[in-house]
C-alpha cells in the first residue's frame, strides 16, 4: 500500500483587518512616495498628476479582483494560486514568476531608497547601507509574522509624521509657487505616451497591497477580512499621494523633481524649507524600510506556494517548526536582493518591477473575469478595464525595461519547459 504523502506545513492565522490594512500602507507609502515620483516627473512633467490618476483606477480595478479572489482561495500565493486555480498552470506561473521577479526588484528599489534617504555620501558606502538594510530585516521576518506587523506600524506612523512635516513645511516655506505647475497646457505636455509611462511608473507605488492577498494563509477569517483590508489600505495611500505630490510640484516643479534622487528632500530645499530636510530623511529611510519589510514577506508566501507545486526548488517550501515563516525562501531572497542593491540602480529596478508586477495584475483581472455569481463582490467590467489598463502600461514602459522584462520571463518560462520534459521522461 502506498503511504499518503506528509501534509504540508502550514502557517498560522494570526492577522486581523487592522493589521492587513498597515501591512498593505507599509508597502506602498515608501514605495512612491519618496522613490517614483522623480521617474515619473521625467516621463510626463506636470502630467505625473493624471498619471497618478490613472494608475489609481487601474490599482483599484486589481486591489478588487485581488480581494475576491482571495476570499475565495484563501492561501499563500496570491496570483500564482489564483491563476492556476481559474486559468491553469502555466498561467498560474507566468503570474507566480511575474511577482517573485517584479517584487524582488521592488525590494532592491527600496533597499536603495532607503541608503539615498539615510546616507546622503558616496554610492559605494549606500550600497553597502543598502545590503545591511535588507539582511537586517530578512533576520526580523525569520522571528515571524507578529514581528513583522508590530515594526511596520511603527515605520508607518513615523512615516506619516514625516510626509506632514513635508507638506507644512512646503506650505510655509514661501518657495512654493504655481507658476511650478506650468498651467494647464503643462498637465498634457508629456503626451499620451509620456503621462502613461508615467502612470506605468507610479503603478509601481500601488502594488503594495498585493502584500495582504499573498499573506492569506495568515488572515483570520480571511473571506471578510481581505476584501475589507484592500481597498481601506489602497484609499488612504491615494488620498496622501495626491496631497504630496501636489506639495512637491508647487515646491519643485516636475524639472526639479526628474533630476533629484531624492525628490522629497529637492522639493523641501526648493520651497525654503531646508531646516526639516533631516526629518525628510528620516520619514524617507523609515517609509523605504516598511515597504521593504511587507515585500520580504509577500516574495516569501508566494515563492513557498511556488516551490509547494514543485514550480521552483522544493527546497524553498520549508516552514520554519517554531517561528511558523518560510525562512528558506526569505533567506535565498535577501541574497538575490543584496546582489542587485550592488549591481544596479535605483530607476532601472523601478520599471523592470512594473514590468514583473503588471503582467501579475493582468492574469489577476483574467482569473477574476471567470468567478461565477456566488463568488463574486464586483461587476466584471471592474475586471476588464483592470485587464486592459495592466497591458496598456506595460507597453508604454520604459523600452529597456520592457526588452529585460520580456527577456526574463521568457526565460522563466523555457525553464518551467524544460524542467517539465525532464520530469516526464
Amino acid at each position: 500500500m502506498t503511504p499518503s504523502p506528509a501534509p504540508q506545513a502550514q502557517l498560522d492565522r494570526r492577522l486581523g483587518t487592522a493589521d492587513a490594512v498597515v501591512i498593505g500602507l507599509g508597502s506602498m507609502i515608501g514605495a512612491g512616495i519618496f522613490a517614483a515620483f522623480g521617474p515619473a516627473a521625467k516621463a510626463a512633467g506636470t502630467g505625473l498628476l493624471i498619471g497618478l490618476a490613472l494608475a489609481a483606477v487601474i490599482a483599484y480595478c486589481n486591489a478588487v479582483a485581488s480581494a475576491q479572489l482571495a476570499a475565495q482561495y484563501p492561501l499563500s500565493g496570491g496570483t500564482y494560486v489564483y491563476g492556476r486555480e481559474r486559468l491553469g498552470p502555466w498561467w498560474g506561473f507566468t503570474a507566480g514568476w511575474g511577482f517573485v521577479i517584479g517584487k524582488t526588484a521592488s525590494c532592491a528599489a527600496m533597499a536603495l531608497t532607503f541608503a539615498t534617504y539615510a546616507v546622503p555620501g558616496p554610492v559605494w558606502l549606500q550600497r553597502l547601507v543598502a545590503v545591511a538594510g535588507v539582511l537586517g530585516l530578512a533576520a526580523l521576518n525569520y522571528r515571524g509574522i507578529t514581528k513583522t506587523v508590530v515594526l511596520t506600524r511603527i515605520l508607518v506612523g513615523t512615516s506619516l509624521t514625516a510626509l506632514a512635516v513635508v507638506v507644512v513645511a512646503i506650505a510655509t516655506g514661501g518657495g512654493a509657487t504655481t507658476a511650478n505647475l506650468g498651467g494647464w497646457g503643462a498637465l498634457t505636455s508629456g503626451g499620451i505616451y509620456g503621462t502613461a509611462q508615467a502612470a506605468g511608473l507610479l503603478f509601481f507605488a500601488f502594488a503594495g497591497y498585493a502584500r495582504v492577498a499573498t499573506m492569506g494563509e495568515e488572515v483570520r477569517d480571511p473571506r471578510r477580512t481581505i476584501p475589507r483590508a484592500i481597498p481601506i489600505a489602497l484609499f488612504l495611500t491615494v488620498g496622501i499621494y495626491l496631497v504630496v505630490a501636489c506639495a512637491a510640484l508647487l515646491a519643485a516643479g516636475p524639472r526639479g523633481l526628474a533630476n533629484a534622487t531624492a525628490p522629497l528632500i529637492a522639493a523641501v530645499d526648493a520651497a525654503g524649507a531646508g531646516a526639516v530636510a533631516p526629518v525628510v530623511r528620516v520619514g524617507g529611510a523609515l517609509a523605504a524600510l516598511g515597504a521593504l519589510l511587507a515585500l520580504i514577506a509577500g516574495i516569501g508566501r508566494t515563492t513557498l506556494a511556488m516551490a509547494r507545486e514543485r514550480d521552483l526548488p522544493t527546497w524553498l517550501a520549508a516552514v520554519h517548526p517554531r517561528y511558523r515563516v518560510p525562512h528558506h525562501a526569505e533567506m535565498a531572497l535577501a541574497v538575490v536582493v543584496s546582489v542587485l542593491v550592488l549591481t544596479t540602480d535605483l530607476r532601472g529596478v523601478i520599471g523592470f518591477s512594473s514590468f514583473g508586477v503588471l503582467v501579475y495584475y493582468a492574469i489577476a483581472n483574467a482569473a477574476a473575469l471567470t468567478q461565477d455569481r456566488a463568488n463574486r463582490r464586483w461587476p466584471r467590467w471592474l475586471n476588464v478595464l483592470g485587464l486592459l489598463g495592466c497591458v496598456t502600461l506595460v507597453a508604454t514602459l520604459p523600452w529597456i525595461s520592457v526588452l529585460t522584462g520580456l527577456a526574463v520571463f521568457a526565460a522563466g518560462l523555457l525553464g518551467r519547459a524544460l524542467i517539465l520534459r525532464g520530469r516526464s521522461r
